[in-house]
């Protein structure tokens, strides 16, 4: 009979996980258990698990408070006044890292970029920018610049007055407050030569300009708890990156040793099913929503963490390519038999092939993590394992 499904991915519901747990055992468990339910299904190679981020680091207790913060900030920026630049603008990601950030100075000056943060999330509407006639690419606004000109702004999603809050936070923390918008990292050097420069993808990048213009000390938030401190949690490789907030007083950090994690559950999965089961850990996806304009991507990747089989890049060519040009003259059974064939006899590098042209050249972990992120979503569904079938199919399979 012939197949007609192809991909499916499926939100599994496991247990609350909390910390001690044996996760490696509670996904294989769940997984399991949704296979053999009414709606089950039977296990193949090349399926995927995917395991959400926020359930590993609540499995390993990988949380920190804000005077674990504070206490590393002022290790390494010196305790005085601090330059805080490009931090994105978030209750979740940032408030409670901004807490500790400033307990851990006497005075901030929070740079923040505009007209939005580096994911999307707006301080400003461009069509006001246009309107006053603030070019954001030169242009440096004080707080008092900004009210004047804009007012009080509140995001269209969150209903939150950003400058306001983020102030309100520094200054809870017993910290001095200067809030300056500008594009230029550079422009905080008028101001301090400590920096904490927040940006994500652009962090190297935003380190080296500001070493080059003569700042003394430059931190970026991977620098920040990664190693413990009094006994927290950390992330070697990330520091405060991919944190989210635990209460108003923690966060948890990104998941550590992910790699020894997702080899152990593609162990006890093989043992489990007879099958070579791909394993992966998901943060956020890699889109952007079309209509809020926000770049979902706030971790600093996709996948920490995944088994060998996902690396790499799609090999695929482009059906309709093939039908509108190659085989335009054919169909039915004789168009569908010649496309299977141009299949089966594609090389295992399709780069500069025309056949291939308008397939999406990203990796695997970003494509099915996106996948799996849009599957489990971020309310109260209840699926933080997501099951992946067919992914690796193609037309003839």
């Amino acid at each position: 009979m012939e197949r007609y499904v192809g991909t499916i991915s499926r939100g599994i519901r496991a247990p609350i996980i909390r910390e001690g747990d044996d996760l490696a055992q509670i996904v294989v468990d769940s997984v399991w258990a949704a296979s053999q339910s009414d709606l089950g299904f039977q296990f193949n190679d090349k399926d995927v698990v995917a395991i959400t981020e926020a359930v590993v680091a609540r499995a390993q207790g990988n949380y920190a408070s804000i005077d674990d913060i504070a206490a590393d900030v002022k290790a390494k920026l010196g305790g005085e006044t601090i330059g805080v630049i490009f931090p994105i603008l978030s209750r979740n990601r940032f408030s409670v890292c901004l807490k500790g950030i400033a307990k851990g100075a006497k005075k901030v000056v929070l740079m923040v970029s505009f007209p939005s943060d580096e994911v999307g999330n707006h301080l400003i509407d461009e069509e006001l920018l246009d309107e006053k006639g603030v070019n954001p690419w030169s242009d440096v606004l004080t707080e008092a610049q900004y009210r004047e000109l804009f007012g009080k702004v509140l995001h269209p999603f969150t209903g939150v007055d950003y400058l306001e809050f983020y102030r309100g936070l520094i200054e809870e923390a017993g910290a001095e407050c200067e809030i300056i918008l500008s594009n230029n990292a550079k422009t905080i050097l008028n101001y301090t030569k400590n920096v904490l420069n927040c940006d994500i993808h652009t962090r190297q990048r935003t380190k080296r300009i500001l070493k080059n213009a003569g700042a003394e000390v430059v931190c970026s938030l991977d620098d920040i708890l990664n190693a413990p401190v009094n006994g927290s949690g950390c992330n070697e490789q990330y520091g405060l990156l991919g944190s989210n907030k635990a209460t108003e007083t923690t966060v948890k950090l990104f998941p550590r040793e992910c790699d020894k994690f997702v080899e152990r559950v593609a162990g006890l999965m093989k043992e489990k099913t007879g099958k070579n089961i791909e394993v992966m850990v998901y943060g956020d996806g890699a889109f952007k929503d079309p209509v809020g304009k926000i770049w979902e991507l706030a971790d600093p990747v996709v996948s920490p963490a995944y088994t060998s089989g996902l690396e790499g890049t799609p090999n695929e060519l482009k059906l309709k390519y093939l039908a509108d040009n190659d085989f335009a003259d054919l169909k039915g059974d004789e168009l569908k038999a010649a496309i299977s064939n141009a299949i089966k006899a594609k090389g295992d590098n399709l780069v500069g092939n025309m056949a291939s042209q308008g397939t999406t050249p990203r990796r695997l972990t970003d494509l099915i993590g996106s996948l799996a992120d849009l599957t489990s979503g971020s309310g109260d569904k209840g699926t933080p394992i997501i099951f992946v079938q067919g992914y690796f199919d193609n037309y003839t399979k």
